[in-house]
């Protein structure tokens, strides 16, 4: 009787026991760090493809990538080692014992739980290929495919119930080739064979070889992320100060207004009086003339600025001149060493990391097409987003764009129609002219009505307006009548638009404001060509 009921427990116990995955992840070293790369072979692109992470290739040449959202690595210390560490993930998988034995034909469909599946020859990729983790978000799926792999048309990978792209492995033994729109998902390692990705594919997940060319023509391929890859906080963000409180702000250059534009921040500049703006329109301050907030402005900008052209930068986008175009940027310092021409869109993806900072360098001018789009994706915020330009900036018609801009000795010199600016347009030396734009500078302090004001203050008055308010006429009074012949004096209306300029030479001045609308103006006066006095008139 015992020995009948222990047969009975050695039948049904395996049926009732959980399935034994015989996986684990091999450790890639290096290799996690590219998202293509050959051991030995060509690397090359067609068409516009948007790549994120490393590409290279141990012995043979990159070529065609256009802008890559990482760094390109031939034949240098990181290929060779990448070489080594991808040989060690190699041999791992190929020692993994497989627990399951599907048919060649995957898809159509089919849903496989975390495991090892060995197919001893060829596989077909076609339709819908679903791998659920039931839950377990370090549930590994391995692929030992002991022939070619080839994908059909808009074939695709799909994680299920927490299922990652980067616990799933497909080695290869033979040419892997997908067809036009297929998705793939996971680490692919070709074992002495190429591999080759058409028009419209995406892969999440890395095209390895360790021997064999590697062609890719229009696809999306990104490194995956979890199971331990950093999070990607990108440099950290510069010190604005002051220039927090503008949107719009030149150290030396007129600011001007075209049209109908609405702001939200500060309107200045340091050297002059900003024109054109409805102040009905601006929710802060607009500064008609230089004052304390511009000249703190003008000083803390030059910080912000030195510290971002100082800060050393992770990766090189190689073709300036083929900026946007859909590209996919992470949080990272970026630079272009030229001038910049964007086209289409370029989206910010932050990775779910609400505090990334994305800084791009531009060494040289900056020019975008009409409706081009700056994106922020994946918790990006454009406060987080910083732009510097080494040259003038012309963002052109109905254009998108995110972050602060920081334009160094070149003119702002058209934010055109229909623009919205969600961030900053900062230059420290050159014109900035807006026309009929919407601009939100974004995390705005608390305290910009302060900004500067300790510096603006003016002990020793040199003259005197009175009455103040007034109605059509007020006198202006020299305190000292043997400088009455030094002063020069200059009014400006709300908009900003110069109404007097004259030289005081009298003690006792009259001023006549019959023929202007009544209303505040502002006036500031000089000597020597410093300001010296700044104030407010009423004409009532």
């Amino acid at each position: 009787m015992k020995t009948q009921l222990l047969h009975l427990l050695l039948i049904v116990f395996p049926l009732c026991a959980p399935q034994l995955v015989f996986g684990q992840a091999p450790n890639l070293g290096t290799a996690s760090n590219f998202v293509l790369f050959s051991t030995n072979g060509a690397v090359s692109n067609s068409g516009i493809s948007h790549i994120t992470g490393e590409v290279g290739t141990n012995n043979g040449s990159s070529t065609s990538f256009g802008n890559v959202d990482g760094s390109m690595h031939d034949g240098d210390a990181a290929s060779i080692q990448c070489a080594a560490d991808l040989l060690i993930a190699y041999n791992e998988l190929n020692a993994v014992i497989p627990g399951f034995f599907p048919a060649p034909l995957l898809g159509n469909g089919q849903t496989l739980n975390a495991g090892t599946y060995s197919i001893p020859g060829a596989s077909t990729l076609n339709l819908n290929l679903n791998l659920d983790a039931q839950g377990d978000p370090n549930a590994v799926f391995i692929f030992q495919i002991q022939g070619p792999l080839s994908t059909n048309a808009d074939s695709k990978v799909k994680l299920l119930n927490g299922a990652l792209a980067c616990n799933v492995f497909w080695k290869v033994e033979g040419l892997v080739s997908m067809a036009s729109g297929s998705t793939m998902r996971g680490t692919i390692i070709a074992n002495n064979a190429a591999i080759e990705m058409n028009t419209g594919d995406t892969l999440e997940g890395r095209a390895l070889s360790t021997a064999g060319a590697i062609t890719v023509d229009g696809i999306l391929a990104y490194t995956p992320i979890g199971c331990g890859s950093p999070v990607l906080d990108g440099p950290i963000a510069p010190t604005l100060g002051a220039a927090a409180c503008y949107a719009i702000f030149s150290t030396d250059g007129a600011v001007t207004n075209t049209g109908t534009t609405t702001i939200t921040g500060d309107v200045g500049s340091n050297s002059g009086s900003p024109t054109g703006f409805d102040p009905l329109l601006v929710t802060g301050e607009i500064h008609l003339i230089p004052d304390g907030s511009t000249a703190q402005c003008a000083n803390d900008l030059l910080v912000a600025y030195n510290y971002i052209n100082t800060l050393p930068y992770d990766i090189e986008l190689l073709y300036p001149a083929q900026f946007g175009k859909n590209l996919v940027l992470t949080p990272h310092t970026y630079l272009m060493g030229g001038a910049a021409t964007f086209t289409d869109s370029l989206y910010l993806n932050a990775q779910g990391n609400p505090d990334a900072v994305f800084v791009i360098q531009i060494n040289g001018a900056l020019s975008t097409s009409t409706y081009s789009k700056v994106l922020l994706i994946n918790g990006a915020q454009s406060k987080n987003v910083y732009w510097k330009v080494e040259g003038a900036v012309s963002i052109n018609d109905y254009s998108v764009f995110c972050g602060t801009i920081i334009c160094n000795n070149g003119a702002l010199g058209a934010i055109n129609t229909g623009v919205t600016l969600n961030g900053r347009a900062l230059t420290t030396a050159g014109a900035l002219n807006t026309f009929s734009i919407d601009a939100i500078a974004p995390n705005l302090p608390l305290n910009c009505e302060s900004v500067g004001v300790s510096t603006i203050e003016i002990t020793d008055e040199v003259m005197a307006i009175y009455p103040n308010p007034f109605n059509q006429m007020t006198t202006i009074s020299i305190h000292d009548a043997s400088e009455s012949n030094s002063y020069v004096l200059e009014i400006y209306n709300a908009m900003g638009e110069q109404m007097i300029n004259t030289i005081i030479t009298n003690p006792s001045t009259p001023l006549d404001f019959t023929d202007f609308n009544s209303g505040m103006f502002f006036y500031k006066v000089f000597s020597n060509q410093q300001v010296i006095q700044t104030g407010k008139l009423i004409a009532q």
